[in-house]
């Protein structure tokens, strides 16, 4: 797993700036101010600092953007990194000036002089996340993060938002690495192992196997994982930390590879559907979040772990199977998987825990991607009050989400003739009647968002805080709404 860089909070100290090695960052306003820890670098550097922020080149830089200055006179720095920020940048803007800190930065250790600059935590999540890279499998030399160090005027102040913005920076982290991994290495065993690996922060899990699925009456979920020979499972994650409260619930799809099954998909860029366990790896970052912040709340996560593979033993189109609820349901399209899962496990959740409210996390259908691209998630709820909150909380973290519509005019798509519904409809409205085909499995009493993660969850080209690949979209949006609503 991908170790988190080191962040390193001191208070500033000017004599060291000399002798400091690897990349110096400073931070200079729009207007061209410099403030003491950047003034004394520029006169030791021979003024080089200003000579830039003075040029055109300068002027034309965005909030948020840096430039380097490699092997600068006068110091033992190998690069100075100069960045374009005012004193109280916005959220956004300190991530942002974070992140091209780490695109420049190369595998130097770098030093950050933030003075009185506000948002300093958020810089350092920047740095976190955009200098991540998935090298675990190959066989050259390893991407080795440097150290990041922070120095600030009051570093007890940073030091205590700073350990919350890391922590969620390690969820992250944790959703993109099992994102990114391919099936062979994250098999449904292999994944449930790494979640058991979180009692090691205080938190209680449990894996329930086939054995233990079928005496549920979990047909729905079971019947996806028919043609794999790898068993499939439910993990239940529990953070206990808000007493004797009901805990909020998180349920994801983890189908850790999707062929479609017996509805099989063309072979072009099949290959990434390791990523269809995106829903689960979200719902296993903010667990370890809430962890590693001991958070003052009671959260439950729970993931459903199939692989969707065709085989003399999988499940048919035109197969009827029966849920965990009781409904059964006709499997008209293999390739329409996930709400199969999902359908049992919020059934379960909402038995088993009688929650508070339940989002659930699913890289869903390609229909999403087709109406929002690949910078909203699809948001479809029965209750406004939890979707406003969710919807402001996503927009504080930039994570992009986009409330969709829902119906009782759309159910007629899932009629069938021989069952309580099919899974599918036809192609029109596809993420919308997806939505429907798990809001049948919701209590009415139930406060539940489904979240259809499928553009969002891995990209083909960088995002502001992420490489191409997995980029761990909701851990941040979810952390914060369970900070503003659920927490103590």
């Amino acid at each position: 797993m991908t170790i988190l860089a080191t962040l390193k909070i001191s208070e500033t100290n000017l004599d060291e700036l000399a002798t400091r090695s690897g990349a110096i960052a400073i931070f200079v306003t729009p207007e061209g101010k410099l403030d003491t820890a950047a003034r004394k670098l520029n006169s030791l550097s021979k003024k080089v600092i200003m000579r830039l922020v003075e040029s055109a080149q300068f002027e034309k830089v965005k909030t948020g953007d840096a430039i380097s200055l490699t092997f600068p006179a006068g110091i033992a720095a190998a690069k100075v990194i100069v960045v374009k920020l005012g004193r109280r940048p916005s959220v956004y803007d300190a991530r942002k000036a974070g992140a091209s800190i780490a695109k420049v930065r190369g595998q130097e250790d770098v030093l950050i002089l933030g003075g009185h600059i506000g948002r300093m935590e958020d810089v350092a999540i920047g740095v976190a996340l955009r200098s991540y890279t998935f090298t675990p499998h190959k066989t050259g030399d390893k991407d080795a993060l440097g150290k990041i160090e922070v120095m600030v005027a009051a570093p007890d102040d940073l030091k205590a938002v700073a350990d919350v913005a890391m922590a969620v920076a390690q969820g992250v982290i944790f959703t993109r690495d099992l994102t990114n991994e391919p099936a062979n290495i994250l098999t449904t065993t292999e994944f449930s192992d790494r979640l058991v690996e979180l009692e090691s922060l205080g938190m209680k899990v449990e894996v329930l196997e086939e054995d233990a699925l079928e005496n549920l009456g979990m047909g729905s979920l079971l019947c996806v994982g028919l043609g794999s020979a790898s068993p499939s499972k439910v993990v239940v994650m529990q953070w206990n930390g808000g007493g004797d409260e009901s805990p909020f619930a998180l349920v994801g799809k983890g189908v850790v590879f999707d062929t479609g099954g017996i509805s099989l998909k063309s072979a072009g860029g099949m290959e990434d559907m390791t990523m269809d366990m995106g829903g689960a790896g979200v719902v296993a970052g903010v667990m370890k979040t809430l962890a590693l912040r001991k958070a003052k709340t009671n959260v439950v996560g729970l993931v459903g772990l199939v692989e969707n593979m065709p085989s003399d033993r999988a499940t048919r189109p035109g197969d009827v199977v029966t849920s965990m609820k009781g409904d059964t349901i006709e499997v008209i399209n293999t390739d329409a998987e996930g709400r199969l899962v999902l359908a049992d496990v919020v059934w379960y959740a909402q038995e088993r825990f009688k929650p508070t409210g339940l989002i659930n996390l699913a890289t869903l259908t390609g229909a999403v991607i087709v109406a929002l691209g690949h910078e909203n998630a699809g948001v479809f709820s029965n209750n406004d009050e939890l979707t406003k909150d969710f919807m402001k909380a996503a927009a504080a973290e930039g994570e992009g989400a986009w409330r969709m519509p829902m119906s009782a005019a759309y159910d007629a798509a899932l009629k069938s003739r021989i069952a309580d519904m099919k899974n599918v409809g036809g192609r029109d409205a596809g993420a919308i009647i997806a939505a429907q085909f798990i809001k049948r499995f919701i209590k009415d009493d139930m406060p539940w968002i489904h979240l259809d993660i499928a553009g969002v969850a891995s990209v083909k080209s960088e995002t502001a805080l992420a490489p191409v690949g997995a980029t761990g979209w909701g851990v941040m949006a979810l952390n914060r709404l369970i900070t503003n609503c659920y927490e103590k």
